[in-house]
């Protein structure tokens, strides 16, 4: 499996970004994709999920409002928009991938796309 992040960048607050992973290497018809984020001096923390058949999806609760996951089954490509950005939001956002992507793991790791939200 194979995923491949981009579209991160650096934006001002109050902006907003949708970043994309390209999936590849199997069928995700049973899999859970995900995003991950990890800024400077902190852990990696949990970020959203979305089942990949059925679409179904899951926010970490500080998340909730604010970040969008979405997935395109044609193109097995996975977004997180996120809007309204705040300075907070900086880190390098990865995607995930596995039959099941917990709060904390998950089979297959993207490479990451950093996200710089200036003030």
């Amino acid at each position: 499996v194979q995923l491949q992040a981009s579209g991160g960048g650096l934006v001002q607050a109050g902006g907003s970004l949708t970043l994309s992973c390209a999936a590849s290497g199997r069928t995700f018809s049973s899999y859970s994709m995900g995003w991950f984020r990890q800024a400077p001096g902190k852990e990696r923390e949990f970020v959203a999920r979305i089942s990949w058949r059925a679409g179904s999806t899951s926010y970490a609760e500080s998340m909730k409002g604010r970040f969008t996951i979405s997935r395109d089954y044609a193109k097995n490509t996975v977004y997180l928009q996120i809007n309204t950005l705040k300075p907070e939001d900086t880190a390098v956002y990865y995607c995930a991938a596995g039959q099941t992507v917990s709060n904390d793991s998950a089979d297959y790791w993207g490479q990451g796309t950093q996200v710089t939200v200036s003030s």
